[in-house]
């Protein structure tokens, strides 16, 4: 998958979850006018449109966050008590929501920033906007900046002068990954755009058109203080597919007839349009008419120097600077290439199907009641002691894990690909925050099933904002405590002990305590002579509406996204674990359990109850220790029965009879299964092991969803209903908590 197809699909999803999003602030809207007390309501409200703000503004759609920021800010004032709901507010609400509707339309037509939105919608923004801000008392924001002319020409600040840009982007730069209109708006961070204009004369007819190839150009002139070097660098990364000719404001009119003569290549009539192009910019020269390309005084050819072709200027005052990566001949040969390249990729697209994900899933429920059936005949096969059927049921049973593997691989995708979104993230929220931040990917091919992936990827975007504008020091500040300028991000998957684990890691400040502690005792959360351990005290970031930071930005700092990272994980009967020391980072790790239709489990039982174990986590099958025998722990209720001793290693084990308080008698002989969990081994004490066992993982009614140590239920071939164990869950239902007089103890994360 190339860049290009990773960027385009992190857009399709922004799309698809803004228009959720979109559904989800309207439904609240109508919900509160009809109950204008319910605050959660309100909350849902705000939420939806501060998560299409941030994301919008991480895919460079400015228009869309423009005037999201103005919604945002109306409904905060609402939550913060200092406007009371009205008609008025509801109905300015419902029209923003239509009009942010139209504004993810302009996205979806490739029409999302302030340059390129459509006038009449851009106009109703500004309308609008204007109606939210009288609601707040606020003074309209002006004019709207993009009428659908020509820009004007921007006075320069003092000390600036007006450079003038020629661009024109090779054919591959849309196949190679490259954004062009994203080195336009960094044109903004060395100077500001003081016109524009868009060259596309090279478009084809559209019976003619590859949508993969780029005919974009454009003439700029930009206001800048800066120096030739810095203006070159914002194009570092576009050198090898583009064309970039640089006047510097003393240019002469000599040195645009020589960009008009190349750029036209001769012709008259090209010569004459891009003329009036820069005359309409206000370029302040009195040109030359055409004159045929033969008499004009060409720019220097590609790959020579311009500043020693120039004797009498020197090279640092050069006014001209051709940046050219290809010629001709070698542009026709790539073309004939890619266009051969572009039918086989065709060819190749016929081999790949469209499916409705309802149609896959009643596949896996289907092949899941196959496992089911199959092992009742096993059962059946043993008790006729018939080798012959024997032999075809276990014929039976391996064609039937072949299907339920490939059934389950058709909704199995690598968590690469949610990873690779934040490549794009990563820079740009960085570089909007004045950091350096490198982002390392590791575990991209650790496999999850689809819908889980879909779920996990917005609490990952809220971790991985709030780690790079909380966690990560600006490059100042890294330097001054001993640190590389240059921060780090890590994201990280893999699977453990039947679970799935992902790991979202910085090298930055850590979570400061008794800032932490300042704040929750602030907003009413802990009373002041609470003793929290340093687990707890971190836990408390995820409580509604938490945040240290000193202001609010584009990213983040209204409390908003932490406690929605604990309830979508809380959803997914995950957990998350904060580990973070003060100076050298934080690392915060979600583990999800296997919620998959099918999974290999290993089959136990006491008394007549039969439970589950996930195959993945078991480590061995030992005899019971004397010291785990049946009443040598005494007690009842969930709770850790002891320790014993494997071969050196001194390890808790659980009592399942004890655990579950059944009260069947215990027989003379148990047996131990030792399972893996997050830190360390675990033996559970059963009545029987009845070895491997194919499980369908049915979910739990919702009266039981939230039954401790419990992930689900399964069918046996005999009929029977088995439980499957979720370990992790039943760990921390076990252990018991730090006793300490009148302290307080946070919920806890699962």
């Amino acid at each position: 998958m190339t860049d290009d197809d990773i960027l385009a699909a992190a857009r399709e999803g922004f799309l698809e979850e803004a228009d959720q999003l979109l559904q989800q602030f309207e439904e609240s809207l109508l919900g509160l006018e009809s109950d204008p007390q319910d605050f959660e309501l309100l909350n849902a409200a705000f939420r939806a449109a501060h998560t299409i703000k941030g994301t919008a503004g991480l895919f460079g759609c400015d228009a869309v966050v423009g005037f999201t920021h103005e919604v945002e800010t109306l409904m905060e004032a609402l939550r913060s008590g200092e406007l009371a709901v009205s008609e008025a507010i509801f109905a300015a609400l419902l029209q923003a929501r239509d009009q942010m509707g139209r504004l993810l339309e302009e996205v979806r037509a490739d029409r999302g920033t302030l340059e390129l939105c459509d006038a009449d919608v851009q106009a109703m923004s500004q309308r609008q906007a204007d109606e939210l801000r009288a609601l707040m008392g606020l003074a309209p924001l002006g004019a709207a900046t993009h009428d659908g002319a020509p820009d004007t020409p921007v006075a320069p600040a003092a000390g600036a002068g007006l450079w003038h840009l020629s661009l024109r982007f090779g054919g591959d730069a849309l196949r190679n990954g490259l954004d062009p209109l994203s080195f336009i708006r960094y044109l903004d961070t060395v100077g500001t755009v003081a016109a524009i204009d868009t060259v596309c004369d090279s478009l084809p007819e559209l019976a003619e058109l590859d949508p993969e190839h780029c005919h974009l150009g454009f003439e700029i002139r930009l206001a800048s203080s800066a120096d030739r070097q810095a203006i070159e660098q914002v194009f570092e990364f576009v050198l090898d597919d583009c064309s970039l000719q640089l006047l510097a404001p003393d240019a002469s009119a000599a040195d645009y007839d020589r960009l008009l003569d190349q750029r036209s290549g001769g012709d008259a009539d090209a010569r004459e349009a891009l003329l009036q192009r820069w005359l309409a910019q206000g370029v302040p020269l009195a040109l030359r008419p055409a004159v045929p390309a033969a008499a004009a005084n060409a720019l220097p050819p590609t790959g020579s120097n311009p500043a020693a072709d120039t004797p009498d200027l020197p090279p640092e005052s050069a006014p001209v600077v051709a940046i050219e990566r290809r010629d001709g001949e070698r542009e026709r040969r790539k073309e004939s290439e890619r266009r051969a390249g572009a039918k086989d990729r065709r060819g190749d697209d016929t081999r790949f199907l469209r499916v409705s994900a309802d149609k896959l899933d009643h596949l896996i429920d289907l092949i899941g009641e196959l496992v089911i059936a199959g092992s009742g005949a096993e059962l059946v096969a043993q008790r006729e002691q018939s080798p012959a059927f024997m032999e075809a049921a276990l014929r039976i049973h391996d064609l039937v894990q072949e299907a339920r593997d490939g059934a389950l691989g058709l909704r199995m995708v690598p968590i690469g690909e949610t990873f690779a979104r934040f490549q794009r993230v990563v820079r740009d929220v960085s570089k909007a925050l004045g950091k350096d931040v490198e982002l390392e990917i590791t575990g991209g091919d650790t496999e999850m099933d689809k819908s889980m992936v879909e779920a996990i990827a917005d609490p990952l975007m809220h971790l991985v904002r709030n780690s790079l504008d909380h966690g990560i020091e600006g490059g100042d500040e890294r330097a001054a405590s001993g640190k590389n300028p240059r921060g780090k991000l890590a994201l990280n998957a893999y699977h453990e002990s039947g679970q799935i684990v992902i790991e979202v890691s910085d090298d930055g400040r850590g979570l400061a305590r008794e800032r932490i502690l300042a704040k929750a005792i602030e907003r009413g959360l802990i009373d002041g002579d609470t003793v929290l351990t340093d687990a707890e005290v971190n836990l408390l970031i995820f409580a509604p509406g938490f945040s240290t930071a000193e202001k609010v930005t584009d990213i983040s700092g209204r409390g908003v996204g932490m406690d929605v990272v604990k309830r979508n994980i809380d959803a997914l009967r995950g957990h998350i674990q904060i580990a973070s020391t003060v100076g050298r980072g934080t690392t915060m790790q979600i583990r999800l359990p296997l919620t998959l239709a099918i999974i290999d489990g290993f089959l136990t039982s006491i008394g007549d109850v039969h439970y589950v174990v996930p195959l993945e986590g078991v480590v061995e099958c030992i005899e019971t220790p004397p010291a785990c025998r049946a009443g040598a722990s005494g007690g009842v209720g969930p709770r850790l029965s002891g320790c014993f001793d494997l071969r050196g290693e001194v390890l808790p084990y659980v009592d399942l009879r004890t655990c579950f308080q059944l009260r069947s008698a215990p027989p003379a002989r148990q047996s131990m299964l030792l399972v893996r969990t997050a830190t360390s081994k675990v033996g559970l004490l059963v009545d029987r092991l009845l070895g491997e066992h194919q499980t369908v993982l049915k979910p739990l009614g919702r009266v039981f969803q939230q039954l401790p140590g419990i992930a689900g239920s399964t069918i046996l071939g005999s009929g029977e209903v088995a439980l499957v164990l979720d370990i992790p869950s039943l760990m921390s239902h076990v252990t018991p908590p730090v006793q300490r007089g009148g302290a307080h103890h946070p919920q806890t994360t699962h």
